[in-house]
C-alpha cells in the first residue's frame, strides 16, 4: 500500500486513548495502523517498518498507550474455508493437516461470515511483533473487509478485488451469500489480470457482463488497472467508506484497514 493516505487529525490526543480504537494489519515486511474514535478516522499510516511494532522508536507512545479497543489484522500463508456448522475447536487441528502447518507456523481459526469460518496459518516472524498485544485480538486480515462488503448487499455483477503489495483478494457474492474468496500472489501486471480472468472462468463470469471493482494499492491509470481494462471492459475503484474520512484520504486505499474497526468487540 503506498504511503500518501497517512494522516492525523487535530482533535488526536493520546491522552484520549481510553476512548479510542487501535488497528494494525500486519504485512509480510510492514504494518499499516489507524487510530478510530466510533467511525471518526484519527491518525493513520501505511509501510511502517514491522520492526517498530517490537522495537518501537518512533512510534513507542502511540504502541504502548492504553486502547478502549484493539484490532490485529493477520496475513495467512495458506488459508481453508469451512462451513461454521462444522467448525468446533476440537476439529481444528484435522483441518489444519491440509495447510501443511510446518513449526515456524502457527493455525488460527475464527468464524468469517455468518456461514463460513476459516482456518489460517502465518508464519512465527510475523506473530512475534504482535504478542505482546494478546493474540486474542487478531483476526484474519481480511475480514473486515469482508464484512463491509457484505453489508452492501453486492450484486451478483460484481467481483471484488483488494490489492495489497503482492497480494490480490478476490471475493464474490452470489444472492448475498459468500460464493467464492482466495488470495493470489502476484508479482506482475500480467499475473494480476491471469488471476482475474482464472477467477472469472471458475465462477462462470463473462468479462463483458461483470464489474471489477477494486480497492488497496491501486490508482487510476495505473498499470495494474490498465492491463485489467484489456479484458474487463467494467472497471471501478470502490467507493464504500466504513469510517469519517478526510478529503485527502482516498477511501478505496484505506477499505480493507478502516474494516477491521468493524471486528472491534
Amino acid at each position: 500500500m503506498s504511503d500518501n493516505n497517512n494522516y492525523t487529525d487535530s482533535s488526536f490526543s493520546l491522552h484520549q486513548a481510553y476512548n479510542y480504537t487501535l488497528l494494525l494489519q500486519v504485512e509480510a515486511a510492514s504494518f499499516n495502523y489507524a487510530v478510530v474514535n466510533d467511525r471518526q478516522l484519527l491518525v493513520t499510516a501505511q509501510n511502517c517498518d514491522l520492526q517498530e511494532l517490537s522495537q518501537p522508536r518512533t512510534l513507542n507512545d502511540l504502541l504502548s498507550a492504553t486502547y478502549k479497543k484493539l484490532v490485529i489484522g493477520m496475513p495467512a500463508s495458506a488459508l481453508t474455508l469451512i462451513p461454521n456448522s462444522l467448525f468446533q475447536e476440537e476439529r481444528v487441528s484435522g483441518f489444519a493437516r491440509f495447510l501443511d502447518v510446518r513449526d515456524n507456523e502457527k493455525v488460527f481459526a475464527q468464524s468469517l461470515d455468518d456461514i463460513n469460518a476459516i482456518i489460517y496459518k502465518t508464519g512465527d516472524d510475523l506473530i512475534s511483533p504482535v504478542q505482546k498485544f494478546g493474540l486474542q485480538h487478531t483476526v484474519y486480515t481480511a475480514k473486515g473487509w469482508i464484512k463491509a462488503i457484505a453489508r452492501t448487499n453486492p450484486p451478483n455483477s460484481n467481483l471484488y478485488i483488494e490489492v495489497a503489495n503482492d497480494k490480490a483478494h478476490f471475493l464474490y457474492f452470489s444472492l448475498n451469500t459468500l460464493r467464492f474468496y482466495n488470495v493470489f500472489e502476484f508479482k506482475a501486471e500480467d499475473e494480476l489480470a491471469y488471476f482475474t480472468t482464472f477467477v472469472a472462468e471458475e465462477l462462470n463470469l463473462k468479462p463483458q457482463s461483470i464489474t471489477l471493482v477494486i480497492s488497496g494499492d491501486v490508482a487510476a491509470g495505473d498499470k495494474n488497472l490498465t492491463r485489467l481494462a484489456y479484458f474487463f471492459p467494467k472497471i471501478e475503484l470502490n467507493p464504500l467508506k466504513v469510517l469519517e474520512l478526510p478529503g485527502q484520504v482516498q477511501s478505496h486505499k484505506l477499505l480493507s484497514l478502516s474494516a477491521l474497526s468493524l471486528c472491534a468487540s
